[in-house]
């Protein structure tokens, strides 16, 4: 047989097996139950997905009206994602996973207020922002902006005439136990600001207090510096303040809770379904341990601000001052699709070096983290938080 005919023979018999396996295949996929095992699921997998497919082609085609297809698709996640009833697991379109993970910004001075009678009260100055090289203070009221009285405006009212485009001056008349100064300040764009530090000194004791607000990547670096630099300059005991810090990543509790406890102690337990169980351990470069702490929190001290709290308090390294923190006892993991898109998911539980689950069970509220001691909600996000907190630690200095 020539070579020309050989290829021909092949190629009408390879055109038949193809036809004969094409119905065959459309045959045993109206009967799954007679594919093997290994084939079965494929097959099944496949006429799974073959619904939701058509659905949304429905949708699509048949709809009254035009419904892009890419809603479509959002809207089928969101709902899958929904059923969970899980308020931490979440999908996350193209547009807001891209933006994710980088750092907010605002254009300010750098400092966290609350109302006062008199203006606005500075809760706290964010290290290397404009305002603490101005030299403000928490505790500090802002009694004018350019001229403007603060006096009985709003909050909105009164942080927006702080505000303004960057590089632009903001004229400030300040109060610090009712001697008023005047300071001007060029506003800058800020990061989302990450640590703030502070010398206090209560009943002749120096103690440094550094606040937390996030477990962002490299916030134990920043937190690090801060520390470090309240010891050098004579602080014999710290006030570690996450109120209202909701958490972040768990690597970062990681580094956080071994800036204070010593290597080895444990962190925290993670378990999950899919995942291995996992002891964090503190991995060393402590500061000193005769150097007393506190943590103050308050109910949205949530998650990685959770782990530190409760590794600090079962390892007898610091107590806790302030409200019941919010109570998560779950963590997640950000996992890409392949649309750029993500889902923010759910993946396992925490358990303090005690073994305490913090949460409600599951993805519930719990009752988090009891202080040893208590600060009436009403008060412990005001000055007189604070206050009790730095008390409490100034008092364990021998």
């Amino acid at each position: 047989m020539s070579l020309f005919r050989r290829s021909a023979a092949l190629l009408a018999l390879t055109f038949v097996l193809a036809l004969g396996l094409l119905a065959l295949g459309l045959w045993l996929g109206g009967h799954p139950e007679d594919l093997p095992g290994f084939l079965r699921s494929a097959f099944v997998a496949n006429g799974q997905t073959k619904v939701l497919d058509e659905a949304i082609s429905t949708v699509k085609t048949d709809y009254y009206r035009q419904i892009k297809t890419q809603s479509l698709l959002t809207s089928s996640i969101n709902g899958m994602v929904s059923s969970l009833h899980d308020p931490y697991s979440v999908y996350l379109p193209p547009s807001s996973f891209k933006s994710f993970d980088e750092p907010e910004s605002f254009t300010g001075i750098g400092v966290s207020v609350q109302p006062d009678k008199q203006g606005l009260r500075i809760l706290s100055v964010f290290d290397g922002s404009p305002a603490a090289r101005s030299g403000l203070k928490s505790g500090e009221v802002i009694l004018k902006a350019d001229s403007h009285s603060l006096i009985g405006v709003s909050l909105q009212k009164a942080v927006s005439l702080i505000e303004g485009p960057p590089g632009t001056a903001v004229h400030l008349q300040i109060s610090r136990a009712g001697h008023p100064r005047a300071v001007t300040i060029t506003r800058e764009t800020i990061s989302r600001p990450i640590v703030a530090s502070e010398m206090h000194t209560v009943d002749g004791v120096k103690v440094g207090w550094v606040y937390l607000a996030a477990f962002s990547e490299g916030a134990h670096g920043q937190l690090a510096e801060a520390v470090r630099s309240l010891l050098k300059k004579g602080a014999k005991a710290l006030v570690l303040d996450m109120r209202g810090n909701g958490g972040g990543l768990v690597s970062e509790a990681q580094l956080v809770a071994s800036l204070f406890l010593r290597q080895g102690q444990t962190i925290v337990t993670t378990r999950g379904r899919a995942q291995p169980t996992i002891v964090l351990r503190a991995l060393g470069g402590s500061i000193p341990a005769s150097i007393p702490m506190v943590v103050l929190v308050d109910k949205d001290t949530a998650s990685a601000a959770e782990i530190v709290t409760a590794a600090l308090q079962d390892n007898h390294r610091a107590k806790v001052v302030g409200t019941h923190t919010y109570g998560k006892g779950v963590f997640q993991e950000l996992e890409p699709l392949s649309n750029g898109g993500g889902l923010k998911i759910t993946v396992g539980e925490y358990f303090t070096p005690d073994g305490r689950n913090l949460g409600g069970g599951g993805v519930h509220e719990g009752k988090g983290i009891t202080p040893e001691v208590v600060v009436p909600s009403n008060q412990v996000d005001t000055e007189k938080g604070l206050r009790s907190a730095l008390k409490t630690v100034a008092a364990e200095v021998g």
